[in-house]
């Protein structure tokens, strides 16, 4: 699907910004955010190289880079004044950015979200470094931070917290990483600075104003309160993450692990708008959810965040995309009966279809991770692992979900190391099995957690691991009458009809992402009444 687009037309923007002769026409979707899919897809062309080994999507990359580069030096000479380093696609961003860095900030009402625009820029050069080791991404992606720092540098906090009303994504995530790759503290002041004290000081202080706010205008805020966090030990910014990630996965997020609807958290009266709505949770959040459990996992790796992020991963993210076409979902709707609009190349450039060119790129992101002496299994997919530090490879086969088991094998190499198996939350107590070489493991640990096998591990080791599933319900946020069946971690859902899927396949409509088909009565849905909740509910947990 990545290799379907058009590089040139992507990078349209970028190159009339800087006063460069087009190569190509932009895509004419969602114009005013142009350039916000071009950050997306340098991301996922560096994610797939990197996992896939592509030469294509490095080809992509490196030529993505080069042309970015031609644009920042065109702005530096453009606009001395205030363009140095600048590399966006922000329509006439000459008359937003000299005004902000002169302390007039009103303008930015006046465009659509230019931080939000540029943000996904910041962290698609920030990946390009990371994921493949390119020096000339990392040097634009600090550039480009310097240029955030000196236009802003002037602006008294109740001013830039003024400006931080507007949608302005994760700048104070990417502004964090920038710390982190230099131990420059100018960027560690910098992403406090762009830290919207609107939601960080009630957050930190436990309380959930989020209430009627646009969604993923705030996860990913959200995200940058943990990074922040992360890497100066900030309590006030640790705690914000942490009760954000909470509050939205134990008391705002639907079965299947996505949030919002029409993009807002409604407040409780308007729960039940889920059912009568067809703009259900929003794609982007969920990515942006994943990003804030991995965060939070890195600094406390708790069974909780790896429950959440293989149900949301399963039942929201991997039912994204298309599995003939490959086209991105916006919306997954809540209501009964409904159907979801996909994307088809080179049409429709939403925010979703940009999140959605990474999140189909990075299944294997999650499986394993380390600590120390300690390799944690988090994930149950068909894998491979070269775990370098050790000089071991591991072999995961599996064919989960449809079968509740996997084999971990030791392909490579030998060592002392901790394997910590992660004991999934909807396995019950007691009937997870693991054993290693035919002989059983003993444990104490109850759902939620990790079993820790420590061991001289050799070439030929074999893990096996059951995971037997069982099916549960689960009730609706404040709307109790309707229910979610699960198996395991996956949501089961019945297939209802084909009918008045008017739209499915978008066009560049500016509202084509919603499916706009007739909405068939929810009174006709198959329902389960009453007594039969009962005698299930007392089957299922017996």
């Amino acid at each position: 699907m990545l290799l379907k687009y058009d590089v040139d037309r992507l990078l349209a923007g970028y190159r009339k910004e800087a006063g460069l002769p087009a190569k190509a026409k932009i895509y004419p979707n969602w114009e005013g955010l142009d350039g916000h899919v071009a950050g997306h897809y340098l991301t996922a062309l560096a994610m797939n190289y990197a996992s896939a080994g592509n030469p294509e999507c490095k080809k992509r990359m490196d030529y993505m880079i080069t042309e970015l580069k031609a644009c920042m030096d065109a702005n530096g000479k453009l606009y001395p004044d205030w363009a140095v380093g600048y590399t966006g696609a922000v329509p006439d961003g000459k008359a937003l950015w000299p005004k902000i860095k002169a302390g007039d900030i009103a303008p930015i009402w006046k465009y659509w979200v230019p931080w939000y625009n540029v943000h996904k820029m910041y962290a698609g050069l920030r990946d390009a470094w990371m994921y493949t080791g390119s020096t000339e991404a990392r040097k634009l992606f600090l550039a480009f931070c310097d240029w955030a720092v000196n236009i802003t540098s002037g602006l008294t906090d109740a001013q830039m917290e003024s400006m931080l009303g507007n949608e302005h994504g994760g700048m104070n995530e990417v502004l964090a990483d920038a710390y982190q790759m230099t131990n420059d503290t100018r960027y560690l002041t910098a992403a406090k600075r762009f830290s919207h004290r609107e939601f960080l000081d009630p957050l930190s202080k436990s309380i959930d104003n989020l209430d009627n706010k646009h969604a993923n205008t705030q996860v990913p805020k959200a995200v940058g309160f943990e990074r922040i966090g992360e890497l100066s030990g900030d309590a006030q910014y640790l705690r914000a993450g942490s009760f954000f990630w909470e509050t939205v996965t134990g008391n705002r997020s639907l079965a299947f692990g996505g949030n919002s609807r029409r993009e807002f958290f409604p407040s409780v009266p308007f729960y039940r708008e889920y059912i009568s709505d067809v703009e259900g949770p929003e794609s982007c959040n969920t990515y942006n959810m994943l990003k804030l459990s991995q965060g939070l996992f890195r600094l406390n790796p708790d069974a909780k965040y790896m429950d959440f992020y293989e149900r949301a991963l399963y039942n929201h993210i991997l039912s994204t995309q298309h599995p003939q076409h490959g086209g991105y979902v916006y919306f997954t709707p809540a209501r009964p009966r409904h159907y979801r609009v996909y994307s088809a190349p080179n049409e429709a450039m939403w925010c979703c279809v940009g999140s959605g060119m990474e999140n189909h790129g990075k299944y294997a992101e999650q499986i394993y991770t380390h600590g120390k002496d300690s390799l944690f299994l988090n994930l149950f997919i068909a894998s491979e692992l070269n775990w370098k530090q050790k000089g071991v490879k591991l072999k995961q086969e599996t064919s989960f979900p449809d079968e509740a088991q996997t084999k971990l094998s030791v392909a490579g190499g030998s060592g002392r190391f901790t394997l910590m198996v992660r004991y999934p939350s909807w396995v019950k107590e007691g009937a997870l099995k693991i054993s290693v070489n035919g002989k059983q493991v003993p444990y104490q640990q109850k759902p939620s957690s990790y079993i820790a096998i420590n061991r001289q591990w050799k070439k030929g080791d074999l893990v096996l691991i059951d995971l037997p599933m069982h099916t549960t319900i689960e009730q609706m946020p404040n709307v109790p009458e309707y229910l979610a069946i699960m198996h395991g971690p996956l949501l089961l859902g019945a297939k209802t009809g084909t009918q008045n899927i008017r739209g499915l396949i978008a066009d560049d409509g500016r509202w084509s992402h919603i499916a706009h088909g007739e909405k068939l009565p929810v009174n006709q849905a198959p329902i389960l009444i009453s007594e039969q909740i009962a005698r299930y509910r007392k089957s299922w947990f017996r």
